[in-house]
């Protein structure tokens, strides 16, 4: 071989061949060949033992449903750990990978592929009798990502190093609802689990929000009693330490002071307020309340103030004021969690599909919320639905104003079966105005967003997560068709 070189190399370059010694040009020819050479010794280039190619699974001939490109038909996928490694034609991809035993090939004709849909808004611990089966009803509905929204950050952190090795879908924790003096969610009542915990002074800032980073939390989500100056500390404490932030909107501020400091944005609540036409007097309002407010429960005194204030706002709705408010939060995701919102309302137990998809709930669960249910029915023609309807209602107006939504349900709160929730909220928002393409980028990309994981999860792409769901009708036509679930994959495997 390296004869053959120092004699192709001088035939090429006769003047300077002349010139060189015969060594110097077969060191120069080896050196090029990518061998380790000296004068003295050349060392022959070291045989290394190839690793055997992990196997993949080929999807064939099916229908791609991106979030962002939209439908191309006949497409092959295939997928190798836990990776995307190619997207396009069937006819591109060498059939001797078919061939490979190791592979396993789908036939996926006439089915609709789309990526594994998130649920922003969760809570794992909200009832500890639904802890254990949510990761396998989230995986039965495709939701192979969620964001949890509160609860205790050590147990949060234990759970997701349990399921590390199991199915389940990727969990990202938020850690305790963060409150001021007095904490909503503080565990008082035993229908209120201890969800939350105290913010006392601006100066703690700092050291919670480090303390959550190093327990494992990816954000941090603000509650509704904190009080601005915390609040803007928190925030900034959370910029400093690169951990994005979840709010509900604090009852001392308005949704245009707190909302561009968050990520994003919870139910869609005290948004009324601050779209009110006489908005500065109810604020001025709820600040004495809260200030004034020196001993009982944070639960108390966040409801009463809802009750006092919610339903007047809507009616004093200024739509200049309230355009005002919207231009503000274009970089704020709202998650409006309409399934939580309408339930009242809609009556999600009424749907022909609920009996089924309830009975995979415990039966303690079962029978409690039947319970709940049975009360719901007596007691349901004095409700006012004035918040439902504007919930509704608030859906064309973010889609004008160009601030982006989440998809989110507050499972298990308000009857919410985890999985199947998400297939509701996605059908709420596409009737509050917005395509069926956004609604499935509202439970793809944009969650991938408010974390920073746009690059690597939320699309069909070559090196995205192999997260996917293969549906039997196009959720393009009929957003119903979310539900359509035929085969979950998640982080590269089948979900059985």
């Amino acid at each position: 071989m390296s004869k053959y070189i120092a004699a192709k190399y001088a035939s090429e370059n006769p003047s300077l061949a002349h010139k060189l010694s015969r060594t110097r040009v077969i060191t120069k020819a080896l050196l090029a060949a990518g061998m380790c050479c000296t004068l003295l010794a050349c060392s022959e280039p070291q045989q290394t033992q190839e690793t055997p190619e992990a196997a993949k699974t080929i999807i064939n001939n099916v229908s791609v449903v991106d979030p962002v490109d939209g439908l191309v038909a006949l497409q092959q996928v295939v997928i190798q750990a836990d990776k995307i490694i190619y997207v396009g034609p069937a006819e591109n991809i060498e059939k001797v990978n078919e061939a490979n035993d190791k592979n396993q090939v789908i036939d996926a004709t006439g089915q609709f592929l789309i990526p594994g849909l998130w649920d922003m808004h969760v809570h794992f611990l909200y009832d500890e009798a639904l802890t254990d089966v949510m990761p396998e009803l989230f995986l039965r509905y495709g939701v192979t990502s969620v964001r949890d929204t509160g609860g205790d950050v050590k147990k949060l952190a234990s759970l997701r190093e349990k399921l590390k090795d199991t199915p389940a879908p990727r969990i990202y924790f938020s850690g305790p609802l963060l409150d001021g003096k007095f904490v909503v969610y503080d565990g008082s009542d035993p229908s209120r689990p201890p969800l939350g915990t105290g913010v006392l002074d601006a100066e703690s800032a700092m050291d919670t929000v480090t303390a959550l980073k190093s327990a494992g939390a990816d954000f941090i989500k603000i509650y509704e009693l904190i009080d601005p100056a915390t609040y803007n500390s928190l925030a900034a404490a959370a910029r400093q330490l690169d951990m994005p932030i979840a709010s509900h909107v604090p009852l001392m501020m308005t949704a245009d002071v707190a909302g561009p400091m968050a990520g994003s944005m919870e139910h869609l609540r005290n948004i009324e307020l601050a779209c009110a036409a006489n908005w500065q007097a109810l604020l001025t309002q709820r600040q004495a309340k809260i200030t004034g407010f020196t001993e009982g429960l944070g639960y108390t005194l966040r409801s009463e103030l809802h009750s006092a204030q919610r339903i007047p706002a809507i009616k004093a709705y200024d739509e200049t004021r309230c355009n005002e408010v919207l231009d503000t939060l274009t970089n704020t995701i709202q998650v409006p969690t309409l399934r939580l919102n309408t339930v009242l309302m809609l009556k999600p137990f009424e749907r022909a599909d609920w009996p089924d998809a309830a009975t995979a709930l415990p039966q303690d669960v079962l029978e409690n919320w039947q319970a709940r249910i049975d009360l719901l029915n007596t007691s349901s023609l004095g409700m006012d639905h004035t918040f439902a309807n504007w919930s509704q209602f608030l859906i064309a107006r973010l889609l004008e104003r160009g601030v982006p939504i989440g998809a989110g349900t507050d499972t298990p709160i308000g009857l919410g079966i985890p999985g199947y929730s998400l297939h509701t909220e996605l059908e709420l928002l596409v009737a509050g105005g917005m395509s069926t393409q956004q609604a499935l980028y509202a439970a793809t990309v944009t969650p991938a967003k408010f974390l920073g994981l746009e690059d690597t999860m939320g699309q069909i792409k070559v090196g995205m997560a192999a997260d996917l769901v293969l549906l039997s009708s196009n959720p393009l036509e009929n957003i119903e068709h979310s539900r359509t679930v035929t085969k979950v994959m998640s982080r590269g495997l089948w979900v059985e």
